[in-house]
């Protein structure tokens, strides 16, 4: 079976020998003639990184015999036609001299200076570390070269034109590198590419990866397309040629060029579909060069006069472009013989950018020095490349973030002032406000979507106007990762969750320590500075934390116990000269009655202490009742009712985790506990229990009545918020006053 590389290297016979044709690759002749648009000084300087790459990959080949240095070539040469500059063409000769041949970062420094160095060290994958997993490898020198790109996007542009230059020779490569290698393409590199409004390079890369992923059905549906191509060449010629001639009967000049779609394309069609070939019938198309932005609507007029439109197959992307920079009006008409057709219309301007994404850029710079058309495009991407990166240590799931914002598909929506936001399709409310604003997202209370009030987790649609309502006090819910779509929307919400909680964690474990060392004597924390300094140091090393805050956390998660700590720190305090107040030790321990708890203090409880203190779900503690508190290993301080089952069962096993807590005197929040109704069955019964918890002033927060068929007498379950146990009174007895009641209570585990 003939590959795409065998085939070129067919032709390359036909030219000239093979050697020769080797040695012609390899040399910077054949760089030169695409540098055209250069400065004389920018040429030298990368004939010095030729140079370089040509003596350290000396010796080396390529799988198909020809020297190594004819891929750097082939990757700068690619890089030249989008007009790169000079720095981003010296470092695509030099971009796998760090990796292959001991060449370091400062030698590279030393001799181009440090732009261009750190533009190879970008594209240098991670060798040295060990990771778990050939996945997380993969993952942390993706996220390398995904920041090195958000801070200089020549990095992708090079790294795309390696990739592509790779795919164009996979046929030199094993088959058994095929798969892997195809399949990153497909799943990583193109839609990138198409994220960066890369569209050429978008579609030969998936062509590419197709070829040699299913290199079967490659061949069956080329040998159909070439076919379909020639039955249907008088077709394609008649079409132009009526195009031609209604656009010259108005006067306008413009450029029309037939294309087709792309195999992969055609398959993916068919696959998603299930359609057979014959059934795919928009394979061809025209677009149409125009020479100005208002020509794009008067010429689409024209074609609609020409042919029928086909209803629901007309896109404007020129008054709303794509989120990679896409502008183009699409329509699709129906033919001659009745053949759906597709047409395009763009300006010059736009066609380069729909070529060319970001690669636009240098193009204007180079030929139209005073253009800042392309300057916006992918920049916004880009910059959330790095704020998911502020917020996620973690390879993997950072690589997670960002597959997510690689879909082609999106959905544009606007704000109360009329501004257009691009997002993924599915993207809910909550998406929309972390592309606003971190702020707005973390404050978002509850939204109106075309005046219409909404919940949160709600789906938007093309076109809706979207005002998110904010509350001052108002933080992220944990249950929003389980609907937002957006990579930033997912690692705004983890990192302010896991700032929360190490701040909550951090206040809690002061607040213990503070307790422990004052049933030691000790009124307050020495200061970690000035004279305490060394004390600390002890501690910390005592404890084996890196730092004061860390310890501290960790006693607020329960990892360390607060009076073990207390009584190290009296002993090191105790060694500088300060003593222990006799009286406080005997007001601490022995105030409350309760010797067999000294040492850890009393901790007060009024529901503000967020993720650091959890109130057990299973006796669901409110104010007014006698409570333990349980320092879980690594999961902060879990409060249960004293006569709890489960909270019993933990002391028995693990009592030195248990300390004293208490509630404020004035808590600041309702609480959550369960009430279990009996009623009898009639109609309207669910709305009179409800009606009797409002007027408690109490709110019902679940309703459960259970999977077994209703029978006379039906027990059902609320969970409702009260304020402390005489609120929980109020409702009970206003419960048992409702017609239909039998019996009200509050349910023990």
């Amino acid at each position: 079976m003939s590959t795409l590389a065998e085939s070129a290297a067919s032709n390359a016979k036909s030219a000239v020998p093979a050697a020769s044709a080797s040695a012609a690759a390899a040399s910077f002749a054949a760089l030169l003639g695409k540098l055209d648009y250069l400065q004389a000084g920018d040429i030298e300087q990368i004939r010095q990184a030729y140079r370089l790459a040509d003596e350290a990959h000396l010796g080396q080949m390529r799988k198909n015999g020809d020297p190594y240095i004819t891929h750097p070539i082939a990757v700068a040469a690619q890089c030249a036609e989008w007009k790169l500059d000079a720095q981003a063409l010296m470092a695509a000769l030099m971009h796998d001299v760090i990796e292959d041949c001991g060449i370091t970062k400062h030698d590279l420094v030393q001799r181009f200076g440090a732009p261009v160095a750190e533009l190879v060290d970008g594209l240098t994958k991670l060798e040295k570390l060990e990771f778990d997993t050939r996945e997380q490898n993969q993952a942390e020198s993706f996220r390398k070269m995904l920041l090195a790109m958000a801070k200089d996007v020549r990095v992708i542009l090079i790294k795309l034109a390696d990739r592509t230059h790779n795919m164009r020779t996979m046929g030199d490569m094993p088959r058994n590198k095929w798969q892997r290698i195809s399949s990153e393409t497909l799943e990583i590199y193109a839609p990138i590419a198409h994220r960066l409004g890369l569209n050429f390079t978008y579609r030969e890369l998936q062509d590419l990866a197709f070829h040699f992923l299913h290199p079967w059905r490659y061949q069956v549906l080329s040998k159909a397309l070439n076919k379909s191509r020639s039955r249907r060449k008088d077709l394609i010629s008649r079409v132009q040629h009526e195009v031609e001639v209604a656009f010259a009967g108005q006067g306008l000049g413009v450029r029309i060029m037939g294309r087709e779609k792309t195999l992969y394309s055609v398959y993916r069609k068919m696959d998603n579909k299930h359609l057979s070939f014959s059934q795919v019938t928009d394979i061809y198309g025209f677009r149409i060069i125009v020479p100005e932005l208002t020509d794009c609507y008067t010429g689409m007029g024209v074609l609609h006069q020409l042919y029928k439109p086909v209803p629901g197959k007309f896109r404007d992307y020129v008054a709303i472009p794509k989120v990679n920079g896409y502008q183009s009006l699409h329509t699709t008409l129906i033919g001659p013989f009745g053949t759906n057709i597709e047409f395009q219309l763009r300006t010059h301007a736009m066609d380069v950018v729909a070529e060319s994404g970001v690669a636009a850029h240098w193009l204007y710079k180079a030929n139209e020095p005073n253009s800042d058309t392309s300057q916006r495009l992918g920049t916004q991407w880009l910059q959330s490349l790095l704020d998911i990166q502020q917020e996620t240590h973690d390879a993997s799931e950072f690589w997670d973030h960002i597959k997510i914002d690689l879909f082609p598909d999106a959905v544009y929506v606007f704000t109360p002032k009329s501004k257009i936001l691009a997002l993924p399709r599915g993207a809910t409310v909550m998406d929309f406000a972390y592309a606003i604003h971190s702020g707005v997202g973390n404050r978002a209370v509850d939204a109106r979507i075309n005046g219409e009030q909404r919940p949160l987790r709600t789906e938007l649609n093309n076109g809706d106007i979207v005002e998110i309502i904010t509350g001052d006090h108002a933080e992220p819910n944990p249950a929003w990762l389980t609907f937002v779509k957006t990579g930033r929307a997912r690692s705004k919400i983890r990192h302010h969750l896991k700032t929360l909680a190490h701040e909550k964690s951090h206040e809690l474990g002061e607040r213990m320590l503070t307790q422990a060392l004052r049933s030691e004597g000790i009124h307050a924390l020495p200061d970690e500075s000035g004279e305490f300094k060394s004390t600390w140091d002890k501690l910390l090393r005592f404890t084996g934390n890196k730092s004061r805050g860390e310890l501290l956390s960790d006693i607020g998660t329960g990892k360390r116990i607060a009076n073990m700590v207390g009584k190290k720190l009296a002993v090191l305090l105790a060694e500088t000269g300060l003593k222990p107040d006799a009286l406080l030790i005997s007001t601490e321990r022995y105030a409350t009655g309760q010797e067999d708890t000294a040492g850890q203090g009393v901790v007060s409880l009024d529901g503000s202490e967020g993720l650091s203190v959890q109130y057990a779900p299973c006796c669901k503690p409110i104010p007014g009742d006698r409570i333990v508190g349980y320092l879980g290993r690594g999961e902060g301080l879990v409060v249960h009712t004293e006569d709890c089952p489960t909270g019993k069962r933990l002391l028995a096993r693990d009592s030195e985790r248990f300390l004293q807590v208490e509630w404020a005197d004035e808590p600041v929040r309702p609480f959550e506990t369960l009430v279990v109704v009996t009623v009898t069955n009639g109609k309207g019964v669910l709305a009179r229990v409800a009606s009797a918890i409002a007027q408690a002033e109490a709110d019902i927060t679940h309703v459960d009545m259970g999977d077994e068929p209703a029978q006379t007498a039906t027990d059902i379950r609320f969970s409702v918020a009260v304020r402390d146990r005489q609120h929980l009174d109020d409702v009970l007895r206003s419960l048992k006053r409702t017609t239909s009641v039998l019996k009200a209570q509050r349910f023990k585990p």
